[in-house]
């Protein structure tokens, strides 16, 4: 529940600090005093839309927070998907807006944004105005009613998840329908470019063996002169000895006095090991010589094979791995195109028992709503007779429609509120007030599925006084019995009903205006009760009146 709102530079608001206790708050104050204020202050910390005329007169910048206690599993679900948790269950959100259009937001220190604070606000406040009777008013979001009612959300995610797999082969079948000779065309041009690639018997390195090959080739005079010059310094020559020979003469020489010169015995196997060493080295360089000798290729035909891949891979890619990549996927989808018909008979079967199977369960789906919609009528049909609309008739209208992300229905709530006339969709009839009491009335009935633990009404009491505020208040204390309920009124019945009441009341000091927010005890509640019953001058009569409000409800 809220626990706390602080307000900075809002408006009128210099500076408050608000604790709202559990069950029914209410506010009460002089038309203007700033009541709106506050609401606006926590649309404003639930991540909505700011105005930079919300900014106090010479001021800056402005600063709301606000102080959760015990989140919904929900609300705390949603903290941790965007990184955050709340510390000892308390959620402390932040925001500040400042003249110059940038703002920042937090959540328990962190910083965030105003799409995550509005992600979050959703589980933590539900908020209904005089001006905020959307979803009344929306035919499309009645359904949500419905669902809510009867717990459906299992039932709505097992058909959402047949729906999209539908919609994906749908999608897909839509995109496979191709023109026949757009199809032709591609066919042709795949082909093409399959052929291409494999005669060209592509493989992963030949690129670089060839710009080795065609060095080698480039240089192979200067590597046989080179190489000629090593075996002759290695082996001699005609009238020359070569190192093979002179290392020979050292190790006989030295081995011929390892009999008598004990230490020349390990120079002498370390000389026969050189003198191996250098023979395998002559042998490589005969070997490389060979090699060199050899020619297989031809410069020419290497500098076409380089050409070659260097044209092929301005068409299909930089390097040999994503030609042949590109040959890969080419082939697939020309197996696919040529396939085609098979294919698509296959893809269209599918879906169609994709579509069939989500139908299936948009059925079961409707046949619950429709037992459910019952419910709801009676439910709140009885709640708005409480509130003094006793001749209302409420009907849940439900049609089939095509799937979609809801299901096969259109719902939409219809009321008449006057006997003999016919009921009609809500926003063509429906006054304020009867709006006002028409949402309470829902929200009462939706109190046990609504995980929300804070309900703001603004202004409920719209357009209705005398008995039907009384009992307007009566449900907003019944309704606050399972959740905190904060509720702005002009009624002197409801605002009797409140646990904490807190007055906004507007200064004048040196050209300034100031809105102040104080908590009211029983003498300052006799003086605020009798204030909205009698206007600016309090008597006798309305003070009594203000006393036996509050004695029937704290007795």
């Amino acid at each position: 529940m809220l626990t706390n709102l602080y307000i900075e530079n809002i408006a009128v608001i210099e500076k408050t600090s608000i604790d709202f206790g559990k069950g029914l708050n209410v506010l009460t104050g002089e038309t203007g005093a700033g009541k709106s204020i506050i609401i606006d202050s926590i649309n404003a910390i639930l991540g909505s839309r700011t105005s930079r005329d919300l900014i106090r007169n010479g001021c800056d910048t402005a600063f709301v927070s606000a102080e959760f206690s015990d989140p919904c599993e929900k609300a705390l679900q949603t903290l941790q998907e965007y990184g955050f948790d709340a510390e000892d269950d308390v959620v402390i959100l932040q925001r500040e807006f400042s003249t110059t259009g940038k703002g920042r937001c937090r959540i328990n220190g962190r910083p965030a944004t105003a799409a995550v604070l509005r992600a979050v606000g959703v589980y933590l406040i539900n908020i209904h105005g005089q001006h905020e009777s959307y979803e009344l008013m929306s035919p499309e979001l009645h359904i949500n009613y419905i669902d809510k009612l009867g717990r459906l959300s299992g039932d709505i995610a097992e058909y959402q998840a047949a729906y999209k797999k539908y919609r994906s082969l749908k999608a897909e079948l839509d995109k496979a329908k191709y023109d026949e000779a757009e199809r032709e065309r591609r066919v042709d041009l795949l082909s093409y470019q399959v052929n291409e690639l494999e005669q060209a018997e592509l493989y992963e390195g030949e690129y670089e063996q060839l710009l080795e090959q065609r060095m080698l080739i480039e240089n192979k005079e200067k590597i046989a002169s080179a190489l000629s010059e090593v075996r002759e310094f290695l082996n001699g020559g005609d009238e020359t000895d070569g190192a093979i020979q002179s290392l020979e003469g050292a190790c006989d020489s030295i081995s011929s006095i390892t009999s008598v010169y004990q230490d020349a015995e390990g120079i002498a196997e370390r000389l026969q090991n050189a003198v191996y060493e250098i023979e395998d080295c002559y042998n490589e360089v005969v070997a490389m010589s060979e090699d060199a000798d050899s020619d297989v290729e031809s410069l020419e035909e290497i500098e076409d094979r380089i050409d070659l891949i260097n044209r092929l891979g301005r068409k299909y890619g930089p390097t040999i791995a994503e030609m042949l990549e590109f040959l890969e996927n080419a082939r697939k989808e020309l197996e696919y195109l040529e396939r085609y018909e098979e294919n698509r008979e296959a893809l269209a079967q599918n879906c169609r028992n994709a579509y069939n199977e989500a139908l299936e369960l948009a059925k079961s789906l409707s046949d619950k709503r429709r037992e459910v919609a019952r419910q709801f009528a009676s439910q709140v049909k009885a709640e708005m007779s409480y509130l003094d609309m006793p001749n209302v008739e409420l009907v849940v209208r439900q049609d089939r429609c095509e799937l979609n992300s809801s299901g096969c229905d259109s719902v939409e709530i219809l009321i008449s509120a006057n006997p003999g006339e016919d009921p009609k969709p809500v926003a063509k009839i429906a006054s304020g007030g009867e709006l006002s009491r028409m949402m309470l009335a829902i929200k009462n009935v939706l109190a046990d599925t609504d995980d929300i633990d804070t309900l703001i009404f603004d202004e409920v009491d719209t357009g209705i006084s005398g008995s039907a505020s009384q009992k307007v208040g009566l449900k907003l204390k019944e309704v606050s019995r399972s959740r905190q309920v904060l509720c702005v009124t002009h009624q002197a019945q409801i605002a009797a009903l409140a646990g904490s009441h807190f007055k906004i009341a507007k200064t004048v000091k040196d050209g300034k205006t100031y809105t102040g927010v104080t908590l009211l005890d029983h003498e300052g509640r006799r003086n605020e009760l009798a204030r909205i019953i009698g206007g600016v001058e309090m008597t006798k009569a309305t003070l009594d009146y203000a006393e036996e409000l509050l004695s029937q409800v704290e007795n």
